[in-house]
Formats: C-alpha cells, sequence, structure tokens
C-alpha cells in the first residue's frame, strides 16, 4: 500500500500487527511495528492512525505527539493523514548496543488530547549487513620455532563485527600455503575464531619469514569481509615453553569491585637461562572483547586487575587464556 507525505515521492508502509496482553482484569495494547535500520529519512512506517482507530476528521485538533527517544526525534506523525514516519537515520548498533542482544526494540508512547488518550508503540529495528568485519590487529605476528612438530596450533586474532546473528562473522579463510592451515572455533557466546595448524615442519634455513593473509567473512547477503596480515618468523630452537604453577585459575569476585583492584597474580617459570627465561604475559586471542575491556593485565608480573565497574546482571563468567611467552633467539 502506498501514500505521500506533504507531496513527498509514494513510501512502501511497514507491515504492523497488535498485542494484547491482559492482567488484574485490565487490558493494554501495544502496537508492534517492524522495520530494517537506516531507513531513508521520509519513509512511512505505517498509518498510525488507522492502525489506533484513530478519527482522521478530529485528528489535527488533538494535538497527537511521539514521546522523544534517547534525546532524538527519530519519528513523527503526519497530521494530516496519520502516517507515521522517520525523521531520523536509525542505526541499530548505536541503538542497540549490546552485542548479545538478539532482538532491539524502540518503546514509546503516542499521546492525543481532547479527550487524552496514551497508546504505546513498540519499534523493532532489524539488522542489516551494513557493516563488515575487522580485526583488532591489522598484522598479527607469530614466533614459531623451527622445532615445532607439525599439528601444532596457535591462536589467531579473532574478527569483530557489530551485526548480529547471520550477519556477524561467520568463517576465515587463509592464504594457500605449504606449512600452514587454519581450523575455525565457536566461542561459548556464539563467536568464531581461527587457529592456525602447522602443517610441515620449518626450516629457518630455508624460509626465515612466511607471509600469510587471513579472510574474515560475514553471512550476510552479499557477504563482506576483512583481512588481516600474518607474519610469520621462524626461530632457532628455544628449549623450554613457559609454564604456569597451576593449569586453570578459578576466581571469585564481588561486582561493583573497585577499579584497580587485584583479581589474581599468575605465576609462570621459564627452565632457559638469560634472555630465554624472560617472561611476558598476555591475553590469548581468544580472551573476549568484553574481558579485554573489563580487566587489565600486567605483561611484566602477571598481575590481573578490574579495569572498568563489573555488573553481574550484565556479564556472570569470563573466560580468560592467558599466554607466558619467554624470549627466544
Amino acid at each position: 500500500m502506498d501514500s505521500r507525505i506533504n507531496g513527498q515521492s509514494w513510501r512502501r508502509y511497514v507491515s504492523a500487527f497488535i498485542l494484547l496482553s491482559a492482567a488484574m482484569n485490565t487490558a493494554s495494547a501495544v502496537t508492534h511495528y517492524s522495520i530494517p535500520e537506516e531507513m531513508e529519512e521520509g519513509s512511512v512506517v505505517a498509518n498510525l492512525a488507522a492502525d489506533l482507530g484513530l478519527d482522521m476528521k478530529t485528528l489535527s485538533k488533538r494535538k497527537m505527539r511521539l514521546d522523544v527517544i534517547a534525546g532524538k526525534k527519530y519519528l513523527d506523525v503526519n497530521k494530516e493523514t496519520g502516517e507515521l514516519y522517520i525523521v531520523e537515520n536509525m542505526d541499530r548498533e548505536y541503538l542497540c548496543s549490546s552485542k548479545t542482544a538478539t532482538t532491539c526494540f524502540l518503546k514509546m508512547e503516542v499521546i492525543i488530547e481532547n479527550p487524552v488518550r496514551i497508546f504505546n508503540i513498540e519499534l523493532e529495528i532489524v539488522d542489516i549487513n551494513d557493516n563488515a568485519p575487522r580485526f583488532r590487529r591489522d598484522i598479527i605476528n607469530l614466533d614459531i620455532s623451527e622445532s615445532t612438530p607439525a599439528g601444532e596450533r596457535f591462536s589467531l586474532s579473532n574478527a569483530i563485527d557489530p551485526d548480529v546473528g547471520t550477519n556477524s562473522v561467520k568463517t576465515y579463510h587463509i592464504s594457500e600455503s605449504d606449512h600452514f592451515d587454519i581450523e575455525i572455533q565457536t566461542g561459548r557466546d556464539g563467536s568464531k575464531f581461527a587457529d592456525l595448524i602447522l602443517k610441515k615442519a620449518l626450516n629457518r634455513e630455508e624460509h626465515a619469514v612466511h607471509n600469510l593473509i587471513l579472510t574474515a567473512v560475514d553471512g550476510g547477503v552479499p557477504a563482506r569481509s576483512g583481512t588481516a596480515n600474518i607474519i610469520v618468523r621462524v626461530l632457532d630452537t628455544n628449549d623450554n615453553a613457559p609454564q604456569f604453577d597451576k593449569d586453570s585459575y578459578n576466581i571469585n569476585i564481588m561486582e561493583n569491585s573497585p577499579i584497580g583492584s587485584l583479581v589474581v597474580k599468575l605465576n609462570a617459570t621459564d627452565l632457559d637461562e638469560g634472555t630465554n627465561s624472560v617472561i611476558v604475559y598476555s591475553y590469548s586471542l581468544y580472551t573476549s572483547e568484553k574481558t579485554h575491556e573489563t580487566f587489565s593485565l600486567n605483561p611484566n608480573n602477571g598481575e590481573i586487575t578490574v579495569k572498568e565497574m563489573i555488573n553481574y546482571e550484565d556479564f556472570r563468567i569470563y573466560d580468560m587464556e592467558d599466554s607466558p611467552m619467554g624470549n627466544a633467539k
């Protein structure tokens, strides 16, 4: 069904339906609309007056108004036609910033006077594939000893995509190589990671540096992608790898713990001598973006401290993989 707004070009209505609920012998109606994000300004969402059963002949005299959303007036009502239309572009990733949210709703009230009536409106903003995956690091540097056996795996920096569902990162590809391949892993929250797999033992004298291209692809139609460069330096044999004093650390921490408070102090040792025994602590690339934002890791002494306020209702379990790295010459 098409219509005009003050002589503007024809716009297409978005389908709507009414959700009814009843409690305590009272009834309330919520009018639900669903639109794709970033609809053009002036696009018609629906004929609100018709959906609410309002008399068009008296509508202009009754001073209909909408609540302001997040300090901005994204929608308005044409007082002559009763049409609800877009005033300002709506970006789903801005309005609903939580990556874990599968749905994004804007709730508002429609108020009319003479007599006063209030209607509840719920607008669902549907994700479109408007973002390409990007890597936290454009260049991934790996140092791999030539004594490393085939089959060994190495964590790679994961790509992030503000889009959700099928429009988020779906898979990874790597440029052709005789020595390397990748294996896709799925995190607890559904996010995708890639492990680099050593297919064939390295020989520093034959090939001291390997340059690879890692590509992240989302599930949108058409698909979008982003790339990162992997630079593998082949090192002479370093006999011993650093070892933590525990295989795992399980820590309970109170929500709203002060920023800067100590969570845990990691301890790793390396049996090598000299520069090969110097240890640097770092998060594994499997560690989630939320953990990076919430906790700081001191690379020199292994202390993990609170970086921002912790809210139990937002996130209850934080997974960390920490790597002690010894210098190898």
